[in-house]
C-alpha cells in the first residue's frame, strides 16, 4: 500500500485508513450520483474494489489526519478499469487536490497496463480531460443494464 505526501496532505491506498462515515456522508448526501445510497452498500463497494484512494489533511500514516477526499478504481488491474465515486469535500476544493488525486491514480503502477480506463461524469470533463480521458469514440457500441 502506497502513501503520497504533498503540502500538508496525504493520499493512501490503505483501506484501513478510510473513514467510512465521511465517505458515506458525502456520497449519500452531497453527490449527484449516489444520493441516498445506504452505508452498507458503500462499504461493500469499497471492500470489493481493487484500489481505493483516500485523500487526507495531514499525514494519515501518523494517525493525525482528516479524510477530505476519495476515489475508487474498479479494475482487474490488467485490461479494464472504471473510476468511480471521486470527490473532494467542498471545504477543501480549489487547493489542487483533485488534480493531485488524478495524477496519483493515473500514475499508479498497478494501473499502467490497463487498456481501457473509463468513467462517467456530469460536470468534471475539464478535470478528467487533463489526464487523457475523452468522450467515447463509438458510444453506440456501449450498453448498460441499470438497476437504479
Amino acid at each position: 500500500m502506497n502513501i503520497w505526501l504533498k503540502n500538508g496532505f496525504s493520499i493512501s491506498t490503505n483501506k484501513e485508513y478510510l473513514d467510512l462515515d465521511t465517505i458515506h456522508k458525502f456520497l449519500s448526501e452531497e453527490s449527484y450520483w449516489a444520493l441516498g445510497r445506504p452505508k452498507e452498500i458503500i462499504k461493500n463497494s469499497i471492500d470489493n474494489t481493487a484500489l481505493c484512494f483516500g485523500v487526507y489533511k495531514g499525514d494519515v500514516s501518523k494517525g493525525d489526519a482528516e479524510q477530505v477526499g476519495f476515489a475508487r478504481v474498479v479494475s482487474d488491474l490488467t485490461i479494464f478499469a472504471y473510476l468511480a465515486d471521486v470527490f473532494i469535500v467542498p471545504e477543501y476544493r480549489k487547493l489542487g487536490l483533485s488534480k493531485w488525486l488524478m495524477e496519483v491514480i493515473t500514475n499508479h503502477p498497478d494501473l499502467q497496463n490497463v487498456r481501457r480506463f473509463m468513467l462517467v461524469t456530469n460536470d468534471a470533463h475539464t478535470l478528467y480531460s487533463q489526464f487523457g480521458f475523452k468522450s467515447i469514440d463509438h458510444p453506440e457500441r456501449f450498453m448498460e443494464k441499470f438497476r437504479g
